[in-house]
């Protein structure tokens, strides 16, 4: 599981058959400390109940295909649950 902070929301002109639906949305990665890790990715929303400002967990690869209904859609990362708290040592990002 890797931890991101929903930065926004796409808007796609055609969708895939099997994506119908499922909101995209625009994730910064976040490190362990909650720094800011690498560029911006688009995921799925699996949850489809992530918004802006949400920290949230993810998945990449063949198993963001495997989350969303029905399976192996293209998608690079898709997001898999909403975090409540995070409690962790030098932890300086998001809700706690």
């Amino acid at each position: 599981m890797l931890l991101g902070k929903v930065i926004g929301t796409l808007v796609s002109t055609q969708v895939y058959e099997g994506l119908q639906g499922v909101p995209m949305l625009w994730v910064q990665p976040l490190a362990k400390d909650g720094a800011e890790k690498g560029a911006p990715i688009v995921c799925a929303d699996g949850t489809r109940m992530a918004g802006p400002g949400e920290l949230v967990y993810y998945e990449g690869g063949r198993e963001a295909a495997m989350l969303l209904d029905p399976w192996f859609v293209p998608v690079d990362h898709a997001i898999v649950g909403i975090v409540d708290g995070v409690e962790a040592p030098g932890w300086k990002g998001g809700p706690s």
